[in-house]
């Protein structure tokens, strides 16, 4: 057998989707502030996602427990795999996590680095191997298999998220069938729902969202830093709506000109602005 080659693992470079999370503050208690104040209404809103610690805002005189940011984030179910940092923050290299290279895409003519989105994410040395290899199992998303549907679904028709990534061109998603509560739909692309999508249930995208329906569940378009994303739907009685991670809850009831109506609904800023669609 060659010595290069084994019929048990590989060590083969690669390139893994994840969240950046922009640190702009040394405050650590400011953080904790708010991302309780973000996240613990809706617990499950990034449960298990993982993140890249970016540090590349910070000014140079700046630094930032690591340890301690990462703990913060683990203990609202985010999954630090490593940080971004510019070459002169030698101090990121200090800590337990790795270093990591961002190939920053570009949202809406900005950096992504300059917003709260996120960034193919590249683990670089032996050290960051493993760790990315890991982080490839947690991160899920769909592979669209021609213009309708992803590869996977379960025994009821719904379509469910890959384990892994593709570097295929992200296609609409279309989903036919209602769902219940505790289904979840994931588009790589932009997603159209044709049915119900009930309290509990769950649709999101990482570009717009169509729903002819009734939504009554949770709907989180743009969820990979497209603050371009929009929802639409043809009766608005959710139970969180969330672009490019700005979300709002049913603790804010809705207006009641939008509030069982068709809607559609995007980013002005970083506020969540939701508007009567006239459909006659």
């Amino acid at each position: 057998m060659s010595p290069k080659k084994s019929p048990f693992f590989e060590l083969r470079s690669g390139v893994v989707d994840t969240l950046l999370f922009v640190v702009k503050t040394t405050d650590l208690e400011a953080m904790r502030v708010e991302l309780t104040r973000r996240f613990e209404a809706t617990p499950e809103f990034f449960a298990n996602d993982v993140v890249a610690i970016d540090v590349r805002r910070l000014a140079a005189d700046e630094r930032v427990p690591l340890a301690e940011l990462a703990a913060l984030l683990d203990s609202v179910r985010m999954r630090p795999i490593g940080v971004v940092a510019e070459p002169s923050q030698t101090w990121a290299a200090e800590g337990a996590l790795p270093l990591l290279e961002a190939r920053d895409r570009r949202v809406g003519g900005k950096a992504a680095a300059e917003e709260a989105g996120d960034a193919a994410v590249q683990a670089s040395g032996p050290a960051a191997a493993d760790t990315a290899a890991a982080a490839a199992s947690a991160v899920a998303a769909a592979q669209p298999n021609g213009a309708q549907a992803a590869q996977a679904a379960d025994p009821n028709g719904i379509p469910q998220p890959e384990a892994a990534r593709t570097d295929s061109a992200p296609q609409t998603l279309i989903v036919e069938r209602p769902l219940r509560s505790g289904q979840r739909v994931y588009a790589k692309g932009d997603l159209v729902v044709l049915g119900l999508v009930s309290n509990g249930a769950e649709v999101i995208a990482e570009g717009n969202i169509h729903i002819y329906a009734p939504l009554r569940g949770r709907a989180l378009a743009g969820v990979h830093g497209n603050h371009d994303a929009r929802i639409f739907c043809t009766r608005l009685e959710a139970e969180l709506i969330s672009i490019a991670g700005i979300y709002r809850t049913t603790e804010n009831p809705l207006p009641a000109d939008v509030q069982g109506k068709p809607v559609q609904i995007w980013l002005d800023e970083e506020k969540l602005m939701i508007e009567p669609l006239r459909l006659t």
